[in-house]
C-alpha cells in the first residue's frame, strides 16, 4: 500500500497534463500513487493519462462530467494512501513537495491538513512575480475564514483520517462519500478546509517553501465579479448551520476581506465601475481589512486610480524574485 496518494482531477486538460504528471512522478519521495480522475474529457486527456500507466504508480479513473469536487471525491474513494494530496491538472509540484509534507505530517500527528506557499505562473509557464506566502502556524478558524492561508487546492496534502472526519453521504449519493460539496458552484475546497477547522480538532498548518505552482488564465481573472461573489455567498450559506455563532461574529469581516481580495485581483478589470462599487462595499462592510492587512489595503485604493488606465497590467500583492523555485 502506498503511503501517499496524489489525486488529479482532469477535464480537457491535454495542453497542461504532461507537465503536471511529470512534476508529480519526479517527486523525491517515492512511496506514492497518482489517481487521475478523467471527468468526462472530450480531448486527449484520457489518452495522455493512460500513456503514463506503464508506471505502476499511475492509475486512471473515468467518470461522466460532474465537476472538480466530484472528481476529487471519486479520487479519494479510489485512493489507498494514508496521506492524500491534490494537484489540479494545470498546476505543478516542486520535486521535494511531497517529501516535505510527509515529513511534516509524520512529525505532527495532530495536524490534519498541510499546505505550502505558491508561485503563480501564466498559461505559458512564465512566473508572474506573484506568490502567496501565507501564515503557517496557529491558524485559527477565524483567520482561515478571513484570509484563507491554504490558497489553491493544489497546495494541500491531508491526512486521510482528517478528511474522513468531515466526509458525509448525502441522500442523492449512492456510490461514495463526499469530502468536497459537489453542489457548490465554487469555493468547494475552501468550504472543506473551513468545515474541518470548525467541526474537528485537527490542526491546519503550512510548511516553508514555494512548493506549488498555480497556473492562472489572465482572461479568467477578468471574469465577471458578481459570479465570484455569489459563489462565496453560497459557500457561506451552506456552512453557516455548522456554527451559527462563529459566522455571526466573523462573517462581516470575512466578506469584507473577500471583496477586498477580489478588487485587488481585478484592479485592471474592464468592469471598472463594478470593481469600484465592490471596493466601496468592502469599506462599508467593515474597516477590518485595513487594520489586519495594512500593506495590502493601499493596493485596493490605488486600484481606483488604475481603473481609469486602459489595459493596465495585473498587479501583484507581493513580489517574488524571478527564480523558478525558492
Amino acid at each position: 500500500m502506498p503511503k501517499a496518494s496524489i489525486i488529479v482531477p482532469a477535464y480537457n486538460a491535454a495542453p497542461t497534463l504532461l507537465q503536471t504528471l511529470d512534476s508529480l512522478l519526479n517527486q523525491t519521495f517515492r512511496d506514492f500513487e497518482i489517481i487521475l480522475v478523467d471527468d468526462g474529457s472530450t480531448d486527449a486527456t484520457r489518452r495522455i493519462a493512460e500513456a503514463y500507466c506503464a508506471d505502476p504508480r499511475m492509475r486512471v479513473v473515468r467518470q461522466a462530467n460532474r465537476g472538480p469536487a466530484a472528481a476529487r471525491n471519486t479520487g479519494i474513494a479510489a485512493a489507498r494512501g494514508r496521506y492524500l494530496g491534490f494537484c489540479d491538472a494545470d498546476d505543478t509540484w516542486h520535486p521535494q513537495k511531497l517529501a516535505t509534507h510527509v515529513e511534516h505530517l509524520d512529525a505532527n500527528p495532530d495536524v490534519g491538513l498541510s499546505y505550502s506557499a505558491t508561485t503563480i505562473i501564466d498559461e505559458d509557464d512564465r512566473p508572474l512575480g506573484q506568490f502567496q506566502q501565507p501564515k503557517l502556524n496557529n491558524v485559527s478558524p477565524a483567520h482561515l475564514f478571513k484570509r484563507n492561508p491554504v490558497g489553491t487546492v493544489s497546495t494541500v496534502v491531508a491526512r486521510r483520517e482528517a478528511l474522513e472526519d468531515v466526509s458525509y453521504r448525502p441522500y442523492c449519493e449512492n456510490d461514495r462519500d463526499w469530502v468536497f460539496d459537489e453542489q457548490l458552484k465554487g469555493y468547494e475546497d475552501f468550504e472543506c478546509w473551513l468545515r474541518l477547522a470548525l467541526t474537528t480538532s485537527w490542526k491546519i498548518e503550512g510548511v516553508r517553501g514555494l512548493l506549488t505552482r498555480q497556473r492562472v488564465n489572465l482572461g479568467e481573472l477578468r471574469e465577471g465579479v458578481d459570479s465570484q461573489v455569489a459563489a462565496w455567498e453560497q459557500m457561506v450559506a451552506a456552512l453557516r448551520p455548522a456554527d451559527p455563532s462563529f459566522f455571526s461574529q466573523n462573517e462581516p469581516a470575512a466578506r469584507a476581506h473577500q471583496l477586498h481580495f477580489l478588487t485587488r485581483s481585478r484592479a485592471a478589470d474592464p468592469e471598472a465601475a463594478r470593481a469600484d462599487a465592490m471596493r466601496q462595499d468592502a469599506l462599508a462592510a467593515t474597516m477590518r481589512p485595513v487594520l489586519e492587512a495594512p500593506r495590502q489595503t493601499p493596493a485596493s485604493f490605488a486600484a481606483m486610480v488604475r481603473d481609469a488606465i486602459a489595459s493596465a497590467p495585473v498587479q501583484s500583492v507581493r513580489r517574488a524574485s524571478p527564480a523558478n523555485w525558492v
